[in-house]
C-alpha cells in the first residue's frame, strides 16, 4: 500500500528548515535610498515615512556612519533643491544638491558604491519628469536635460545613473552622452518597468515633487499592462542598460517574473515608498509583526528573481541580518 508523502519530514524543525531553504536575502542585496536638501543642520523626518530623513551635508554623516556599521555598501541619491523653475535648472548645476551629496560621500566614505537618480521632477516647478510646453510633457527636448544631468553627477562621481524619467530614448541618449562626455564605465541602472502607480505618494511628500497639473500617465506605464512592460524593457536592453529596475515592486511581482524570465541582466526591484510607508503604520499600530512581514516581502522579490532590492527598509533588514533586534 503506498504510503503518504511526507513533506513535511523537511520542515521539522529550524535546523531543516534552514538547510533547504531556497532563497536568501543578504545585505550586499540592498540598496538604500538617501534624501538630501538644501541648508544646514538638518535632519528632519519625512512625515509620511517613519524613520525616513531630510539631510543636509552638514549632517549626512549620521546616516552614512550608521550605513557602514551596519554593512550596508550602495545607496541611490534624491536631492530636494532650493530653488526650482519650469526646466529644472538646477539638476544638473555642478553645484547642485546632488552632486554635492555625491562628491561629499565618495571622498567620506570611498566604500559606499552612489547611484544617481536621474529625473526631473524634483528640480521642476510643475513636478513632471520632463519639460512642459504648452502643457504637454515633451520627450526630446527633456532628453538633453536629462543627458546633461546624468553628465553632471557622473562628473560627480556617481558610480552608477538611474535614470527614472520614463522618456522615450533616455537609455540611448544618456549612454551615448557619458560615453561621449568620457563614462563609458559607468553602468545604467535603467527603471525599465515603472508603472504610473498610486504607490509613490510618501515618495513625493519626501521628494517634494507632487505633480502640479494633471498626473504621469502619458509617460509612466499603465497598470493593466504586462506586454507592454516588456517591450520597454526589450527597448532598454536595446539601447544599453546594464540593469533592470520593475517599480513598484509587490504589486507587479508577475511582472519581475517575466522580466528575469526573459532577459538576463540584474534585475531590481524598487520596493517603493507606499509600501514602505503601509508596513510602518501597521506595525506602529501594531497590528503586524514588522520583522516578520519585511523579511516575507523581501523573499517575494528573490522569489520572483530581484537580483537587488532598493529598499527604505533596508537599515532595518540589516539589523535583523547581524541577529539585531
Amino acid at each position: 500500500m503506498q504510503s503518504y508523502i511526507r513533506h513535511r519530514r523537511l520542515r521539522a524543525s529550524e535546523q531543516i528548515r534552514r538547510m533547504v531553504r531556497e532563497h536568501h536575502v543578504h545585505v550586499e542585496d540592498l540598496i538604500y535610498p538617501i534624501f538630501v536638501v538644501e541648508g544646514e543642520n538638518i535632519k528632519q523626518e519625512v512625515p509620511s515615512m517613519p524613520e525616513v530623513y531630510h539631510y543636509s551635508l552638514d549632517r549626512l554623516h549620521e546616516e552614512m556612519d550608521e550605513l557602514v556599521r551596519l554593512g550596508i555598501s550602495s545607496v541611490i541619491i534624491f536631492g530636494v533643491p532650493a530653488e526650482k523653475d519650469e526646466r529644472g535648472s538646477s539638476a544638473d548645476d555642478e553645484q547642485g544638491i546632488v552632486q554635492k551629496a555625491i562628491r561629499y560621500i565618495k571622498e567620506k566614505y570611498p566604500s559606499i558604491y552612489v547611484i544617481a537618480d536621474t529625473c526631473l521632477c524634483q528640480y521642476t516647478s510643475h513636478g513632471h519628469c520632463g519639460i512642459v510646453e504648452n502643457g504637454v510633457i515633451v520627450n526630446d527636448a527633456s532628453l538633453t536635460r536629462l543627458v546633461s544631468t546624468a553628465v553632471s553627477q557622473a562628473r560627480a562621481g556617481a558610480d552608477m545613473i538611474a535614470p527614472s524619467n520614463m522618456m522615450d530614448g533616455f537609455v540611448y541618449e544618456i549612454r551615448k552622452g557619458l560615453d561621449e562626455a568620457g563614462f563609458s564605465h559607468i553602468p545604467i541602472m535603467s527603471y525599465a518597468v515603472k508603472y504610473a502607480s498610486s504607490f509613490y505618494g510618501p515618495f513625493r511628500d519626501a521628494a517634494h515633487s507632487t505633480p502640479q497639473f494633471g498626473d504621469r500617465r502619458t509617460y509612466q506605464m499603465d497598470p493593466a499592462n504586462v506586454r507592454e512592460a516588456m517591450r520597454e524593457a526589450a527597448s532598454d536592453v536595446a539601447e544599453g542598460a546594464d540593469m533592470l529596475i520593475v517599480k513598484p515592486g509587490l504589486p507587479y511581482l508577475d511582472v519581475m517574473v517575466r522580466v528575469r524570465e526573459r532577459f538576463d541582466l540584474p534585475v531590481v526591484a524598487y520596493n517603493v515608498s507606499g509600501e514602505y510607508s503601509m508596513v510602518k503604520a501597521a506595525a506602529l499600530n501594531g497590528w503586524i509583526d514588522e520583522k516578520q512581514v519585511v523579511t516575507e516581502s523581501m523573499l517575494a522579490f528573490k522569489r520572483a528573481g530581484a537580483d537587488l532590492i532598493i529598499t527604505y527598509h533596508a537599515k532595518d533588514l540589516a539589523r535583523w541580518l547581524k541577529g539585531g533586534e
